[in-house]
């Protein structure tokens, strides 16, 4: 089966519509954020280059990087940010293109929920891109109150993420999340229904 990228910007609502997809069109939705924190917690040799670049103390009291710590240095610097994008973006990706290449062998449709699909040109290795958007208020009030962001860290990460309307006019496919979770499940319905008249094979 075909994969599917699916993207937008912080605070628009990826996963809880990759949560209602799914109740709609069973599929394997591999969560780059999830992998990226994995890697951070478990991989010995992600946690080498991470100390290597960033000093022990970024390491907790548990020896793993601190990601709350890492966060506030790698987004006042965009020089920090890109070292550890190196460090992580080629594991995170190795992964769901191993995870996609299964899936095109199969029926089972894939999809990968990459905050920076775009920003790190992973476009071109999926049949069609889902972009889950919001108002510019509502994704700044969900990182206020619902994710308990300083102001200040917020507009940081946004301003490294490419403009939503940028990837809107990129997508194949737009969810538009300013609202209710009903009209966010309505438009999970509709496009596992499209999703569901491509052709199979396996």
């Amino acid at each position: 089966m075909p994969a599917l990228g699916l993207t937008g910007g912080i605070g628009t609502g990826k996963s809880a519509f990759c949560a209602a997809l799914r109740r709609y069109l069973p599929m394997e939705i591999f969560d780059a954020d999830q992998c990226g924190h994995e890697l951070l917690a478990e991989d010995a040799g992600v946690q080498r280059a991470v100390a290597a670049a960033f000093g022990a103390r970024i390491f907790d009291s548990d020896g793993k990087p601190d990601r709350a710590r890492l966060r506030d240095i790698i987004f006042a610097d965009p020089v920090k940010r890109r070292t550890l994008e190196q460090i992580l973006h080629p594991a995170i990706r190795a992964r769901w293109m191993d995870l996609a290449m299964d899936a095109a062998r199969s029926n089972q449709w894939f999809g990968a929920d990459i905050p920076l699909l775009y920003e790190t040109n992973a476009q071109s290795y999926f049949s069609a891109i889902v972009v889950i958007a919001c108002s510019p208020e509502t994704q700044r009030a969900r990182l206020l109150e619902l994710r308990r962001l300083p102001a200040e860290t917020a507009e940081k990460i946004i301003a490294t993420q490419f403009d939503l309307a940028a990837k809107i006019a990129r997508a194949d496919y737009l969810i538009w999340n300013d609202s209710s979770l009903s009209s966010l499940d309505r438009q999970a319905r509709r496009l596992a229904g499209t999703l569901q008249q491509y052709p199979t094979h396996g």
